[in-house]
């Protein structure tokens, strides 16, 4: 019998709207984010259909609402749904597109047009939406227009089964669906007699056999002989967020303590927040590169590198000037040596490599050297940290890295406040849930982001600088749907920290108007604008407390006003002192 909801067959657009949303959720969507608009009626009345099985949530700001779904899909693993209408609402995903590439995010972006014979005729709110997103989308295509012939559903259900595919294989990432409809966009009639259906169409029959695809199983890869002989080498755990954080810990661990290497762990690694397992992890590597005289004696004949290269500079020209044979454990196709050194790339992920007796007897020299200037090194920062009563950027991060509940989600903003994880996140064993926009670094859909990793998680940190937040103050307008807690850390410096580290500081002017910009924002006026809570925080202790514990819901922000040219200053005397002993 014909058993489609009564709207799907008001008309042709609906029939084909409500044959995409039942695909998508017999796949395992559960979270679509629908903008406001025209054209996507028949998309944003089929999700609405779907509900409570996949939630619908709607976002006024495109931008917003793609970041707010990117966060979504980091928290869960799983694709999120992002509709919008067409002309340039479309155009406002395009960073999120961008970061989800780059980062390898699962989105499938559903962006809705004109039919062709509306296109190149001055049609309103019409633009060219083919390949809007150039080569950033794993897969991309235009969906035929609605047609009621069976044949037609067929190849809607197995395109929309193969965008899904692709956003998870073989590499993760966005897959956009350009979606044409005719008018009528409401569930009105059309004239089409979809009657004869009803003889046709089995839905149990149509949709049977849909499935989430199963990952492939991966091969044990046997450890490189190489790496066996050489007894001056390291390992990298670079930027990553594993969605199995404390099996990627072990496999990393397994890997050092079989070959008797370092792990130099960025601050955006799991492996700082599964220290316990790790008996010779590095984190004050960024300030030992510091020191010429340990950067001779430390110099490796072999890297291997776990996922993205760390930000530290200083890492990476330590590398460069070194040239050691290095190689590059990662599943993903893409090129991850931003140095063009004498690189392999092992296509596989950590975990895959063949666990080898471990050699309790074995000792290294070199080994030794690294862990010791790690425990003195770490000593003095944590001591010099300690000692700090005034609000100072940089122990922000050190102070977050010790008193979070466990496996609190934290969303670290990209400039500075990342630097200063780099250099100061002090190794823990809380299991905490760091998440980032590292792919292309920037600031835009910071808070959308944080958000979206919070929303209907466990309750949920934002450490930010007051640009990144202000860059996507829009982020707020979710505050009536999301559902959980968020707590923004706002490092509020009244401008930018970042580029008060970089050469063109020197310059005055323009450097305070064009590189610096103070905004002169009153954030406790801002957060009443938007019904979120402020404090001011004037002590580390109380910080302390408010951060643990959480509560359960809402949105607030906690502001520590700290002094832009005195923390770059700091941070140009201590950086070099912390490792000169």
């Amino acid at each position: 019998m014909f058993d489609l909801m009564p709207i799907a067959y008001r008309n042709v657009n609906q029939l084909w709207a409500y044959i995409l949303t039942e695909t998508l959720k017999r796949l395992g969507l559960t979270c679509a984010i629908i903008c406001p608009g025209s054209r996507s009626t028949p998309l944003a009345i089929a999700f609405a259909q779907q509900v409570p099985e996949i939630e619908a949530i709607s976002i006024l700001d495109e931008r917003s609402a793609a970041f707010f779904a990117l966060g979504q899909a980091k928290a869960t693993g799983r694709p999120v749904v992002v509709v919008c209408t067409s002309g340039t609402a479309g155009a406002n995903f395009y960073s999120a597109v961008i970061e989800a590439k780059e980062s390898r995010v699962p989105l499938l972006l559903l962006t809705t047009d004109r039919p062709p014979e509306l296109r190149d005729c001055h049609s309103g709110q019409t633009v060219d939406q083919l390949r809007l997103y150039g080569n950033y989308p794993n897969w991309q295509t235009e969906l035929a227009l609605p047609s009621a012939d069976l044949g037609m559903l067929a190849y809607l259900r197995q395109t929309v089964i193969h965008s899904w595919e692709r956003t998870q294989t073989p590499t993760k990432g966005p897959v956009h669906l350009n979606i044409p409809f005719r008018d009528p966009l409401a569930p009105v009639p059309d004239g089409t007699d979809l009657s004869y259906l009803q003889s046709q169409f089995h839905p149990e029959d149509f949709f049977a056999g849909i499935a989430n695809p199963c990952p492939m199983p991966h091969a044990q890869y046997p450890m490189p002989k190489e790496w066996k002989e050489c007894d001056r080498g390291i390992i990298i755990a670079g930027v990553a967020q594993p969605s199995q954080p404390e099996e990627y810990c072990r496999a990393i661990a397994r890997l050092s303590q079989t070959l008797k290497w370092p792990v130099l762990a960025e601050g955006l690694s799991p492996v700082r927040n599964y220290a316990e397992l790790n008996p010779y992890l590095i984190s004050t590597y960024d300030l030992i590169l510091r020191n010429q005289q340990l950067v001779k004696q430390l110099a490796s004949g072999m890297v291997i590198q776990v996922g993205e290269m760390p930000t530290s500079k200083e890492l990476r020209t330590w590398i460069d000037a070194t040239q050691p044979q290095r190689w590059v454990i990662d599943p993903s196709d893409q090129n991850l040596d931003p140095l063009h050194g004498r690189t392999t790339h092992l296509r596989i992920s950590v975990e895959d490599i063949k666990a080898e007796e471990i050699n309790l007897s074995l000792s290294s020299d070199y080994l030794q050297q690294w862990c010791d200037a790690e425990t003195k090194v770490r000593l003095v920062v944590d001591q010099t940290m300690g000692k700090i009563d005034e609000m100072i950027e940089s122990k922000a991060a050190w102070l977050i890295s010790q008193i979070l509940s466990p496996g609190t989600p934290l969303f670290i903003a990209n400039s500075m406040p990342v630097r200063d994880v780099e250099y100061f996140w002090k190794p823990n064993n809380l299991g905490v849930r760091s998440h980032f926009n590292r792919g292309a670094n920037g600031i835009d859909g910071t808070l959308s982001t944080a958000l979206g990793i919070a929303h209907r998680q466990q309750s949920s940190v934002m450490l930010t600088g007051d640009l990144a937040l202000l860059h996507d103050t829009n982020g707020f307008l979710i505050r009536n749907k999301f559902v959980g807690h968020l707590t923004i850390v706002l490092i509020n410096n009244n401008g930018s920290g970042i580029f008060e580290m970089l050469p063109i500081a020197k310059f005055e002017p323009p450097f305070e108007e064009f590189f610096g910009t103070p905004q002169d924002i009153d954030f406790a006026q801002l957060c009443v604008t938007y019904n979120v809570q402020h404090e001011l925080i004037t002590s580390w202790q109380q910080l302390q407390q408010r951060l643990n514990p959480l509560p359960a819901t809402g949105i607030r922000v906690l502001e520590l006003q700290t002094n832009r040219k005195a923390d770059a200053k700091w941070r140009q005397d201590n950086l070099r002192k912390f490792a000169t002993d």
